[in-house]
């Protein structure tokens, strides 16, 4: 050991020119160390902002989500949508940065690295099949080279992993078959297909309506992934099975609108839809009418019924709901006054206002933080009335009691609001006038109250009736679908186009309000309804509908058998 060390030189200036490089080679490591700790720190300071403006995005997402939807839902979409990818991007910034920030740690012992709180994930589904691929064990042991080895246990990492779409062409033989004894030809009967002469089966159908329905995907866009598959389309083609399809789906729709059109109480609602026109486009109508009585704990299944019309007049909703009586929930569009009219045949139409869009017009004149947020920028802000401000603060006082109730029968709905919402009620409407007599008769806060006060009979609709809901959200809701689709397909290019939208948009809807997968259920209905008995149809709606049995067999069979071959013990 001692020989392996380079003796020190008996010369002075050799001596100094050692200690030199010594002490340089001393102040380089200590520089190198600096300069790490220096990146550490930054990526450590750049990672802390990344997560604080991380937990402020989710912050503002889940408010976002939160609030009630109304004539500013397509804005409010389109904020979320982009804050939602920014908070992408943010993630996939911090999960790189973990990289930078370990690198740096490496190089440098004098800081510890920054530990990112990484997003739960949720174990994988259990219905999905386990592919089990072993890492070799050892022949002998690694310490000791010993071949005594007797297995523990093991550790077992989940990975996801998708398998691409497959195509395939089935071919149905009938056989034809000659008799010795007649001499007549006998052959199978040809079997039932969704469309006559069709050559699409039910489960592309199904694909290809949800898609462009569900999923927002113009059928040019799908013909071009198509394409890219394989499966070269053209859109005519495409098109003409989407039309056959809904044709042929057009009893399930019938059954839907007779559902809805039963119910005492439905909600009402419409929003604009882009339609071609003469080198321009109009703007048409979507109409929801949505049954759900789960609020007061009924027991009927929940659905929704779409229309198109060419414009908003008036007398669409009239010939949707002509023969229809009950209570109404809608906002207050002019349009609906012809079915509150006494003496209406078959019977009168009962309106429920909407506290949400009473709320919103004092929400928007005591927006506090929209304020701060423009003075924050130097931008001007509107003012903040504090009348406003307390208009908010009593209407959410009859939500948190309408949330309370939320769920119970209509008896208990009703004693609940008759105790504790009748009094705010009451308050409300002495306050409301006061307001209105201190104020300008065109100030935009005039406006707000008399929106209560004039319609003060259907605000109150809901004291008397425990299936009254507080608010039009359940229509508003199922109205969703149509803003975040118009950002795709922009227009609809014909008026038979927005009905046959309007058909399965209902389908749609209404398999989601029930928790059905619509894609699936499609594809089943669309597998039987052909040959399916007419008085037996009721059976395939979504509350009703479980998978065809022949089906159910050979899927449990197809999964069981997978299992067995991917996951031998």
């Amino acid at each position: 050991m001692e020989a392996a060390i380079s003796p020190l030189p008996d010369d002075v200036e050799a001596l100094k020119a050692l200690v030199a490089t010594m002490a340089r080679r001393a102040e380089e490591a200590e520089q190198n160390a600096a300069t790490a700790t220096a990146q550490l720190a930054n990526a450590m300071a750049h990672q802390s902002a990344i997560e604080a403006l991380i937990a402020h995005l989710k912050l503002q997402i889940a408010k976002l989500k939160r609030e009630q939807y109304g004539p500013s839902a397509e804005r409010s979409r389109r904020l979320l949508d982009q804050m939602e990818l920014q908070l992408e991007e943010l993630e996939a910034d911090a999960a790189e940065d973990d990289l930078i920030a370990e690198e740096a740690a490496a190089k440098t012992t004098t800081v510890t690295a920054f530990e990112r709180k990484r997003p739960a994930r949720k174990p994988f589904p259990e219905h999905l099949p386990r592919e089990r691929v072993v890492v070799p064990a050892p022949c002998s042991c690694p310490a000791c080279g010993g071949g005594r080895l007797s297995k523990l246990g093991e550790d077992v990492t989940e990975t996801l992993e998708v398998i691409p779409r497959s195509w395939k062409v089935i071919q149905t033989v009938r056989e034809k078959f000659s008799c010795r004894d007649c001499e007549k030809i006998a052959q199978a009967p040809a079997p039932f297909h969704v469309v006559p002469r069709g050559w699409a089966g039910p489960s592309f159908l199904a694909m290809l309506l949800f898609e462009k329905y569900g999923q927002h995907q113009p059928l040019n866009r799908q013909a071009e992934r198509f394409a890219r598959e394989g499966v070269p389309l053209s859109l005519s083609t495409l098109a003409d099975q989407v039309g056959a399809a809904a044709h042929a789906l057009m009893p399930i729709y019938k059954l839907i609108e007779a559902h809805v059109l039963a119910a005492a109480r439905i909600h009402g609602d419409d929003t604009t839809v882009p339609v071609m026109a003469k080198g321009k486009t109009d703007v048409a109508r979507l109409w929801v009418y949505v049954r759900d009585d789960r609020p007061f704990a009924g027991t009927d299944p929940p659905a929704a019924l779409f229309h198109y019309s060419r414009d908003r007049r008036g007398e669409h909703p009239q010939v949707h709901l002509a023969a229809w009586s009950g209570i109404l929930q809608a906002d207050a569009y002019s349009g609906y006054n012809d079915l509150y009219r006494e003496g209406r045949d078959p019977g009168p139409v009962l309106e429920a206002g909407c506290f949400a869009h009473a709320r919103r017009k004092f929400f928007e004149l005591a927006d506090v933080v929209s304020s701060a947020r423009k003075k924050s920028r130097g931008q001007r802000s509107a003012m903040i009335y504090p009348i406003a401000l307390e208009a908010v603060q009593r209407l959410d006082a009859l939500f948190d009691i309408e949330r309370g109730i939320n769920g119970k029968s209509p008896a208990e709905r009703l004693a609940v609001r008759q105790e504790l919402s009748a009094p705010l009620m009451a308050e409300l409407h002495t306050w409301l006038t006061e307001q209105v007599a201190k104020l300008s008769r065109g100030h935009d806060l005039t406006k707000a109250c008399f929106y209560m006060l004039k319609r003060w009979d259907a605000f109150t609709r809901f004291l008397g009736d425990g299936r009254v809901c507080l608010t039009n959200n359940a229509a508003e809701r199922a109205l969703r679908c149509i803003p975040l689709g118009r950002k795709a397909w922009l227009f609809c290019g014909s008026d038979r186009g927005g009905q046959r939208a309007a058909v399965i948009y209902t389908l749609i809807q209404t398999a989601k309000l029930n928790d059905v997968d619509p894609q699936a259920w499609l594809a089943d209905v669309l597998a039987r309804i052909a040959d399916y008995p007419a008085t037996k149809l009721v059976e395939l709606l979504p509350w009703n509908w479980g998978p065809s049995p022949l089906k159910a067999d050979a899927d449990s069979h197809s999964v069981a058998a997978c299992n067995t071959v991917l996951s031998p013990n």
